[in-house]
C-alpha cells in the first residue's frame, strides 16, 4: 500500500522543486555569467526590485515540445523569470531572460510567459520592464518558437501608451528578439550586450562586410544609431538608470507623475543671465540652462549620444516632472536635422501620451541644409516635430532664448503649435532668417549703391534686427506672452505649470492621426 503523503512530505517536494527552478542552469553557468560581468537573471531581479516584494508567476511553466529531445530537455522556468513587485513602493511587472537555460533561448512557453507578464501590466495599470539576455529563438521549436515571438510584439503593442515599457539589453539580443524592445518606450543596453537583426558571421557570408560584434551591435554603436536610450557600463548601472527612469514617470496614462520631493525655491538664479555668449554665433551648453531650472540641478538626459544638437530628457519643477526639448547650441550651433528631429519628435509623443509637460528650450538657427539631409528625407522628418507639436495636448511652455530661426522656430513649438506661454529673454532673435542673410535680400540695392557698402551692410542688418528680430516685435504680435529676465525662467515656469496642471484640450474625435513615417 503506497504511503500516505502529509502536508509536509508536499511541503518538501514544493521546496526542492522550487530550489531547482530558482538555481537556473546551475552554480556554473551562473559562474560564467559572473566571469563576464553579468549577473544571472534572479540577482538582476532582487536588485531592481523594493526587498520581499517579487512574486514570481509560471515558475513551473514547461514546454510542450517533444522532437530533437525536448520531451526531455530540463529547462526551469523555460529561460525567463516572470512575475511583479515593486520599484520604490510603486507596482511593476517584469520579465527577465535566464541565459543560464538554454542561452535564454525563446520558445513558445518562454514567450508566452513574457507576453501573460505584459498583459499583466496593462490589466493592473503599472510599468513593465523586460531584461534581455538571450541567445534568440529555440530553433527545436520552429515555427512555435515564431509564433511567441508575434505575440510579445503585438502586447507591446497593445500597451504602447498606456503603461511605460522599458527594455534593459544585459546580453545577447538578435534577430527577431531586437524588435520587442524595439517597441517598447526606452532602452537601456549595457557595454557587455549585443543587438544587431544579424550578427557579424551573417553579414560576412551575404555581403562580403567583416565587422566586430562591438562594431556592429555594442552600446555606443546602438546609441549613435538612436536604437538606444542609455548606455550603462554593467548591470549595476543599468538597474540605477531605469529606477530613477521610473521614478520620473507615472504608472500608467491615466495617472500624472508622482510628485517628488518639491524644491520650493523659485528665487532668481542670476547664473543664467551669463550663459548665453554676448557673440551671437558662440555656442554653450543648454544643459547648463536646463540645471539652472530643475530642481537640485537633476536632469536625466535621454538619448544623450544621438542627435546632440538636441537635448531631450526629464528633470523636475517643484516636484512635478516635465519633460525638456532643448536645442543645443554647442553642437552644430543647435539644428534641426533628420536625427534630430527623430528623436525630439518621438520625446515629445511619449510625453503626450504620459500627461507629462513639455518645456521647450530655443535656440535654433533653422533646419540643416545640404544635399544629404534632403535626399534623406529632411521634409518628412522634420514634419514629425511640427505633427507631435501640434498633436499634444499636455502643457506646452516655450522659452526663446536666442535664435529662433525660419520653419525651425515653428517646429520648435511656436505659439502657432499650441504653445500654452512662451516667454523671449531680452536676447531673442525671432524671424524668418537671421539678420546678416536677410538684410542681404531685402536691402541688396540699397547695399550695392552705397558708397560705403561695407558700412550700410553693417547699418541695415542692424536696422532689420531692431524692426523684426526683436522679441518686443514678437511680443507686439502676440506671439510672446512676455519678456522675462533670464534669472526668473524657473518661477515663470513653475508659475505657469501650476496654472496648466488642469489644462483641458479637446480634439476630434477619429481613430488615430497619420503622421509623417
Amino acid at each position: 500500500m503506497a504511503k500516505k503523503l502529509t502536508m509536509k512530505d508536499r511541503l518538501k517536494t514544493l521546496e526542492e522543486a522550487r530550489a531547482k527552478v530558482e538555481a537556473g542552469g546551475g552554480e556554473k553557468r551562473i559562474e560564467k555569467q559572473h566571469a563576464k560581468g553579468k549577473k544571472s537573471a534572479r540577482e538582476r531581479i532582487e536588485e531592481l526590485l523594493d526587498p520581499g516584494s517579487f512574486q514570481e508567476v509560471g515558475a513551473f511553466r514547461r514546454n510542450r515540445t517533444t522532437s530533437f529531445g525536448m520531451d526531455k530537455a530540463d529547462m526551469p522556468a523555460d529561460g525567463v523569470v516572470t512575475g511583479s513587485g515593486a520599484v520604490f513602493g510603486r507596482g511593476v511587472n517584469i520579465a527577465s531572460q535566464d541565459f543560464t537555460v538554454a542561452g535564454g533561448s525563446a520558445g513558445e512557453t518562454h514567450s508566452i510567459k513574457v507576453s501573460d507578464a505584459l498583459e499583466n501590466s496593462l490589466k493592473t495599470g503599472t510599468p513593465f520592464i523586460f531584461i534581455n539576455d538571450s541567445g534568440g529563438a529555440r530553433v527545436q521549436e520552429g515555427i512555435d518558437a515564431l509564433s511567441g515571438y508575434g505575440k510579445v510584439f503585438y502586447s507591446n503593442v497593445k500597451l504602447s501608451g498606456a503603461v511605460p515599457q522599458i527594455s534593459i539589453i544585459a546580453g545577447p539580443c538578435a534577430g527577431g528578439a531586437a524588435y520587442s524592445p524595439a517597441l517598447t518606450d526606452f532602452i537601456i543596453q549595457t557595454r557587455q550586450a549585443h543587438m544587431f537583426i544579424t550578427g557579424p558571421g551573417v553579414i560576412k557570408q551575404v555581403t562580403g562586410e567583416e565587422v566586430t560584434q562591438d562594431a556592429l551591435g555594442g552600446a555606443d554603436a546602438q546609441m549613435a544609431s538612436g536604437v538606444v536610450s542609455f548606455v550603462a557600463d554593467d548591470d549595476e548601472q543599468a538597474i540605477l538608470i531605469a529606477q530613477k527612469l521610473l521614478s520620473f514617470l507615472p504608472q500608467n496614462n491615466s495617472e500624472d507623475a508622482p510628485l517628488v520631493d518639491p524644491d520650493e525655491n523659485v528665487d532668481p538664479n542670476p547664473a543664467l543671465r551669463d550663459i548665453i555668449p554676448v557673440e551671437a554665433n558662440k555656442g554653450y551648453d543648454v544643459r547648463d540652462v536646463i540645471r539652472g531650472i530643475v530642481d537640485r540641478e537633476d536632469f536625466l538626459e535621454v538619448q544623450a549620444g544621438f542627435a546632440p544638437s538636441l537635448v531631450v530628457g526629464f528633470g523636475r519643477i517643484v516636484g512635478r516632472t516635465v519633460g525638456f526639448i532643448a536645442n543645443n547650441p554647442s553642437v552644430m550651433s543647435g539644428v534641426l536635422d533628420i536625427d534630430s528631429s527623430d528623436k525630439g519628435s518621438k520625446f515629445i509623443r511619449f510625453c503626450n501620451a504620459f500627461n507629462i509637460p513639455v518645456v521647450n528650450l530655443v535656440d535654433v538657427p533653422g533646419f540643416l541644409p545640404g544635399v544629404a539631409q534632403e535626399h534623406g528625407g529632411i521634409i518628412r522628418h522634420g514634419a514629425k516635430m511640427l505633427y507631435a507639436y501640434s498633436a499634444a495636448t499636455v502643457p506646452k511652455i516655450t522659452v526663446v532664448m536666442r535664435k529662433a530661426y525660419g520653419g525651425a522656430y515653428i517646429a520648435m513649438c511656436s505659439k502657432d503649435l499650441g504653445a500654452d506661454k512662451v516667454f523671449a529673454w531680452p536676447t531673442a532673435e525671432i524671424a524668418v532668417m537671421g539678420a546678416e542673410g536677410a538684410a542681404a535680400v531685402v536691402f541688396k540695392r540699397e547695399i550695392d549703391t552705397a558708397d560705403d557698402p561695407a558700412a550700410k551692410r553693417e547699418e541695415l542688418v542692424e536696422e532689420y534686427r531692431t524692426t523684426f528680430s526683436s522679441p518686443y516685435t514678437a511680443a507686439a504680435h502676440g506671439l510672446v506672452d512676455d519678456i522675462i529676465d533670464p534669472a526668473d525662467t524657473r518661477r515663470q515656469v513653475a508659475t505657469a505649470l501650476e496654472l496648466l496642471a488642469t489644462k483641458r484640450e479637446l480634439r476630434p474625435s477619429k481613430k488615430h492621426g497619420l503622421g509623417p513615417a
